[in-house]
């Protein structure tokens, strides 16, 4: 029987018996119609769960465990901002691998050069409504875009998909940040850059992936080699 999963502030769920969150009423008691006696698994995003049972407007917490799900490897993704619904597709699989943060960046090539507040509350909630389908113990951070050139520090991992005679990404060092372009890749001149302040320069191999498949991809082949995943 599935137990559903669900993330709250700190605040709505101290002690070992607390009112069910106003967060997640609703959700809780007209859509999914749990009642009294049913099981749910709260989460505050610290890495830890409470397996509560209903009791009228109460949660009853019964045991207070690790989140074995979430990965130690701690990956971030620099994502270039993509048109249409691309992030969101980059949110959720990113989130469902194991990917530890997103930060969105504004490269010479994005068609999308800003986003809106609402936008940017919608990868949030796409990032904790993963997190809760995938067993993660944290909702992964989703930072506002941010220019490129700022993002870029030493050890970090670039993707290239014009990489010819460099490392793939399974061959560097394991990184723990790993920065994807927008739909028409990098420039030139922005691998020159990335270079000089000490980004790493890989590729995935000899295919061309779209944008939005190379973060879970990447992250993937990262978290495999740490243990994290598959």
């Amino acid at each position: 029987m599935t137990i559903h999963r669900f993330f709250v502030r700190p605040d709505e769920a101290t002690g070992d018996r607390f009112a069910l969150p106003a967060s997640i009423r609703r959700q809780v008691r007209t859509v999914l119609r749990l009642g009294d006696g049913d099981h749910i698994v709260i989460l505050t995003g610290d890495g830890d769960e409470a397996v509560c049972r209903l009791a009228a407007d109460e949660c009853l917490v019964e045991e207070r465990r690790p989140a074995v799900a979430e990965p130690a490897h701690r990956l971030t993704v620099v994502q270039a901002l993509l048109k249409g619904d691309g992030l969101e597709e980059v949110v959720q699989r990113g989130t469902e691998v194991g990917v530890a943060a997103f930060r969105l960046a504004v490269s010479e090539r994005c068609v999308a050069r800003e986003m809106s507040p609402r936008k940017l509350d919608r990868l949030r909630a796409v990032a904790r409504e993963s997190a809760e389908q995938s067993e993660r113990g944290r909702v992964p951070d989703v930072h506002e875009p941010a220019p490129l050139r700022s993002l870029l520090a030493p050890a970090a991992v670039l993707l290239y998909e014009r990489a010819d005679g460099r490392q793939r990404l399974g061959e560097v060092r394991v990184p723990a940040t790993i920065i994807i372009g927008p739909e028409g890749g990098f420039t030139p001149g922005e691998v020159e850059r990335a270079e000089d302040a000490g980004v790493v320069v890989a590729g995935l191999g000899p295919r061309i992936l779209r944008s939005p498949t190379v973060a879970p991809a990447a992250a993937a082949v990262i978290l495999s080699r740490t243990g994290d995943f598959a």
